[in-house]
């Protein structure tokens, strides 16, 4: 959907910036032209200047002239704006808590990791490539029509294993590396149980550091680990990812009830939208289950959700 909606936003800033220009560069004289020929008509039969009513009239452009002169700068604006720096996106389910929660609108930075044209996709500028605890969002692999967003794990060339529901990181190792990193723990320390929004029995909320990054993740007492469905590479273990070059292996921070790169494998580059850097409004849709309303109204407004992302 948001494929065809940058579609449709180029077509129509393509259309109203040619008639922009046509009426900048020819129309508006032709305009004028015609004023100019009726008021030496005018003068020629012995009558005074034209009337401000008939040069206005004169002067005035087609209603679809008009409206497109009006609506380019503000369709082109909105393209630049969406294409090449922000981008809303509302969260739609809860693998992302509790960092992100159901109802959460975010803006997501497109120029961190390059600029990329509106329709193909292809990057024409270089600005950087994320890093291990940037919250990204990209196209799903498997159906490139649908976003979604995760926490980037596993840089190219990494190794990661989630293995007992505690997460080992190994870098990519350079060749400028005297030696090569060893398996590194990221390490969760619990702060106690989950009991914000969407809140489950049983859900235990720790805090992770990764290279320096704070953020917290939730895990399920209940619920053991599913290696057995994880996605499976040759050569390596049922909870072990190597993550090949140009690719990023990618997890939600509700580790149990999250369908990321565990299961479906890894993220190509080119498949990145930006970085999730920002919560500009978040809504509670929570009500009874007898209620009237509709699923889609909001019941209330989380004002103190607003802010940056962790």
């Amino acid at each position: 959907m948001a494929v065809y909606f940058s579609i449709i936003l180029v077509v129509i800033t393509v259309l109203t910036g040619i008639v922009w220009c046509a009426d900048k560069f020819y129309l508006a004289s032709q305009r004028k032209l015609k004023v100019a020929q009726a008021q030496s008509a005018a003068k020629a039969q012995g009558a005074s200047d034209l009337p401000a009513d008939t040069i206005a009239t004169l002067m005035e452009p087609s209603p679809l002239v008009d409206t497109s002169v009006q609506v380019f700068p503000v369709i082109a604006f909105v393209l630049i704006l969406r294409s090449f720096i922000y981008e809303p996106f509302q969260i739609p389910s809860g693998s992302m808590m509790p960092t992100l929660l159901d109802g959460d609108f975010i803006l997501v930075n497109k120029f961190n990791y390059g600029l990329k044209d509106p329709v193909a996709r292809n990057k024409f500028f270089e600005v950087g490539l994320p890093e291990r605890g940037d919250v990204v969002v990209f196209k799903y692999p498997r159906d490139p029509r649908i976003d979604y967003i995760k926490r980037v794990i596993g840089l190219p060339g990494d190794r990661v294993i989630y293995r007992n529901k505690s997460l080992y990181i190994k870098a990519a190792c350079q060749a400028s590396d005297a030696k090569c990193p060893e398996f590194e723990q990221v390490v969760n320390t619990f702060t106690d149980k989950y009991q914000g929004p969407d809140a489950e029995d049983g859900m235990n909320q720790f805090e992770a550091v990764m290279l320096n990054k704070t953020h917290n993740i939730l895990n399920d007492q209940y619920t053991m680990p599913r290696t057995g469905h994880y996605f499976k590479q040759a050569g390596t273990a049922a909870d072990e990812f190597l993550v090949p070059a140009g690719h990023y292996f990618v997890m939600g921070d509700n580790r149990d009830n999250s369908l990321d790169g565990r299961f479906w494998g890894f993220v190509p580059e080119e498949n990145l939208v930006g970085e999730a850097v920002a919560i500009w409004m978040s809504f509670d849709f929570e009500r009874p289950a007898d209620s009237f309303l509709p699923r889609w109204v909001p019941t209330n407004v989380r004002f103190h959700r607003i802010g940056a992302i962790n």
